[in-house]
């Protein structure tokens, strides 16, 4: 197999350049969100993309994503609290729920009868909660390395991505990170918040080379902080909340993430129970990133599956 970083480049060699994009300020829910959009392509449902992190702003998925927007209109955003978006008073009552009833309003507001979302990291617990949420409202749902819908996964994270990173050279970030423990994220302090995922970000490629290649994004959000701090010290299970979801869903995964693709096939099958129509596709030799580490893979994946026939409609099984 060709390295990451080859795949990368192979690939982007295959598309046009990005299309242009159009800033819009909305109005929802009291805030005013920053959102972006490229240009409608007719006959075809919108696809909003949502950003994992929870410290960032979209710029995590452009242009990353760009290439989606040669055959749909996509929507970018920015959550609340994160880059230009507005912060409600009184982050400390901040929680991911509040993000997806956030996307939910802003599709209201843009006047979206219907989209497809597509959420990354973080970004896919936010997307899987709007879908159920709002099920008239979204026709399809692409998790991509999203995070499990209970959150047993996130504490052996830290030691799993300190072992990555000695494994492939990055020393510092793996001494930053066991100096600092997991603990100490308990607390919303954006500063420490900022400085753990700076240091655990290399961990997220299944290439080495490739990670040294990209410069560690950095991103203070108080909004962010006291989200994921609430997160990590309280834990959630989303599972009886995803019973609501009616959406057909792709589950992509890089199969050498350091999140488990374990995770992945879980969720793929606690949504199935509800009785909609799963596709669990795991993506070889890429790790979080699979935009990155595996494109071809990825974009077709996301390609076949958004243009694929709805299925029929299912009622969900008995309890």
């Amino acid at each position: 197999m060709t390295d990451a970083r080859s795949r990368w480049l192979a690939y982007r060699r295959t598309q046009p350049p990005p299309p242009p994009r159009t800033r819009i300020d909305i109005a929802a829910r009291g805030l005013t969100f920053a959102v972006w959009h490229t240009p409608p392509v007719p006959g075809t449902t919108p696809l909003v993309c949502v950003n994992g992190g929870l410290l960032f702003d979209h710029s995590l998925l452009w242009p990353a994503l760009a290439s989606l927007a040669h055959t749909r209109q996509l929507w970018l955003y920015d959550q609340r609290g994160r880059g230009a978006s507005t912060a409600a008073p009184g982050a400390a009552a901040s929680r991911i729920e509040f993000d997806a009833g956030d996307l939910v309003a802003l599709r209201q507001a843009l006047g979206v009868a219907r989209w497809d979302v597509l959420g990354h990291s973080w970004g896919g617990g936010i997307a899987m909660l709007t879908a159920a949420l709002d099920p008239l409202g979204v026709r399809r749902l692409v998790l991509a390395n999203a995070v499990g819908v209970t959150s047993r996964w996130l504490r052996p994270l830290h030691e799993a991505g300190i072992a990555r990173l000695q494994a492939q050279g990055h020393h510092d970030a793996a001494a930053r990170l066991s100096a600092m423990g997991v603990d100490a994220l308990h607390a919303p302090v954006p500063e420490a918040h900022a400085d753990y995922t700076q240091a655990y970000f290399p961990a997220w490629f299944a290439d080495p080379a490739f990670a040294r290649g990209v410069v560690p994004p950095r991103a203070l959000s108080v909004t962010g902080a006291h989200v994921v701090a609430r997160l990590r010290r309280e834990g959630y299970d989303w599972t009886e909340r995803l019973g609501a979801l009616r959406a057909s869903t792709l589950v992509l995964h890089g199969s050498e993430d350091v999140l488990p693709l374990a995770e992945a096939a879980n969720t793929a099958r606690v949504l199935a129970r509800t009785g909609v129509s799963v596709q669990f596709t795991p993506l070889a030799g890429a790790g979080h990133n699979p935009f990155w580490e595996a494109p071809t893979a990825f974009f077709d994946s996301v390609l076949a599956f958004l243009s694929s026939p709805d299925p029929p409609e299912q009622a969900p099984p008995d309890p």
